[in-house]
């Protein structure tokens, strides 16, 4: 595919004004934004989106329903064609040195950077029941404004695994009249959810929940610890989101839990700056509600206030070079 030509780049130069670090919407739509401003900018993607195993985008204006990959290798053609630098790979370290930054990949290669843009997304952490992981994506879902259109008036399963789940119950009951809460493991609903829930006709069913049944390649039911089965065509759950960025560890920056409890984030200003100076942040890896849509936004406002940062620094050092020869 074309996108692979333009991703994959085995010799790069040495240095960069930016390294953004993920090549997924946040990361590309920031890294369009530089090679626009004129920037030196490389994208390292490690290749695993996190949107993957669907089989669509939705939701994302004039682009509805276009597969993830194919927004994914126009975006990185898109970039090629400003002059910025793809490559596949993972990025195991950054060190700072100065105020720049060294950038260690996995294969032995490493650059200098000026900035960093960090847009690894996160990693969904689905709870341990049997065939839950493999129907991802498809009849297992998360988002109703991702899905919910998709599985509008089927039956549908909410498997509770935390405080949320309720909301998210009633959530999906605008896409279907036929919503079951599977209590799980999860604390029992308050008695003024019980009411929430009866009141919009969500059924409640207790016990743990050991499996999703599938039979000839679709989602039937939801099996419970005494083997009873009850009939749903798919299943709603909660993810737990990890951050995916170890290497910022080395730079002292670290992910925390998210006040959500959703999961864990780095945190930065509205921006994207963090507290570390000269890096930032877009997309899940600090917005864990962003979708593809938001993602992008993220990257492209992220991008915007960088370059804004490194016109400051050139500033500076233009004044500085100025002054040096007037004296001279």
């Amino acid at each position: 595919m074309v996108g692979e030509v333009v991703t994959v780049t085995q010799e790069l130069e040495s240095r960069f004004d930016v390294v953004v670090v993920g090549g997924g919407a946040a990361g590309l739509s920031g890294a369009l934004m530089l090679a626009r401003a004129r920037r030196s900018v490389l994208v390292v993607d490690g290749g695993r989106p996190r949107n993957a195993p669907a089989a669509a985008v939705h939701g994302l204006l004039a682009r509805d329903g276009v597969p993830p990959a194919e927004l994914l290798e126009r975006g990185r053609e898109e970039v090629a064609r400003y002059g910025g630098q793809l490559t596949r790979g993972e990025v195991r370290a950054v060190d700072a040195d100065g105020d720049r930054f060294v950038v260690g990949l996995a294969d032995g290669r490493a650059v200098r950077a000026r900035r960093l843009l960090v847009a690894t997304g996160a990693v969904d952490d689905l709870p341990d029941v049997a065939g839950l992981r493999d129907r991802w994506g498809r009849d297992v879902l998360h988002c109703p404004y991702c899905h919910g259109w998709e599985v509008r008036d089927r039956a549908l399963g909410v498997l509770a695994r935390g405080p949320m789940s309720v909301h998210q119950a009633l959530l999906f009951r605008q896409w279907s009249d036929d919503v079951t809460l599977f209590a799980h493991t999860a604390p029992a609903p308050t008695a003024e959810q019980a009411e929430q829930l009866a009141a919009r006709g969500i059924a409640v069913v207790t016990g743990e929940v050991t499996a999703v049944e599938v039979v000839d390649g679709r989602l039937t039911g939801v099996r419970l610890a005494d083997g009873t089965v009850v009939a749903r065509e798919a299943v709603v759950v909660a993810t737990r989101m990890l951050v995916r960025a170890p290497f910022l560890e080395g730079l002292g920056l670290r992910a925390v839990e998210h006040p959500s409890g959703l999961g864990e984030h780095v945190p930065a200003e509205p921006g994207g700056r963090t507290e570390v100076p000269g890096v930032w942040v877009a997309g899940n890896v600090t917005d864990l509600a962003a979708q593809v849509g938001a993602a992008a936004a993220a990257g492209a406002t992220a991008a915007a206030q960088l370059n804004a940062d490194l016109v400051e620094e050139d500033v500076r050092l233009a004044v500085e070079a100025y002054r040096g020869a007037v004296v001279r």
